[in-house]
């Protein structure tokens, strides 16, 4: 199956700006606590993703697209890779912040139900009562 034909720089500037736009989006939902928001768009994040990586090699392999496009248009590209690397950083100090929150959650809810939890019933005249075994999976790299 062929690859579709390199898109012009126009389209790569719309692309990069559209693909910061919806980043932007997702980076605000992470920061507002709504991540549900966030998934929705992923879907289009992921393709317009893969279109960026395929157009991104083309002008790296074809430096002369650069040489031979207007200064306005270099200028535009220039706009729009900067303020898409401004984006994926925001994101990612957003993702890195839900995170931490996230983890501290799942800790706190499994310490809660580990104090709450019933003791366990002890048989016999010199029988102890112990804490019933429970299982609770915390990854750290999640």
């Amino acid at each position: 199956m062929r690859e579709p034909p390199f898109p012009g720089l126009e389209d790569m500037a719309a692309l990069t700006e559209q693909l910061t736009q919806l980043l932007a989006d997702q980076a605000r939902a992470f920061e507002q606590h709504r991540p549900q928001d966030a998934a929705a768009g992923l879907p289009e994040v992921t393709r317009l993703t893969a279109d960026y990586r395929n157009g991104s090699a083309h002008v790296r392999a074809n430096p002369q697209l650069l040489q031979a496009a207007t200064p306005q248009l270099r200028a535009r590209l220039l706009r729009a890779t900067e303020a898409f690397d401004a984006v994926l950083q925001r994101q990612g100090r957003a993702l890195a912040a839900s995170k931490t929150v996230t983890e501290g959650l799942v800790k706190a809810v499994a310490e809660e139900i580990a104090a709450h939890r019933n003791v366990g019933q002890a048989y016999g005249p010199k029988a102890t009562r112990r804490p019933i075994a429970t299982a609770i999976t915390l990854n750290q790299r999640a």
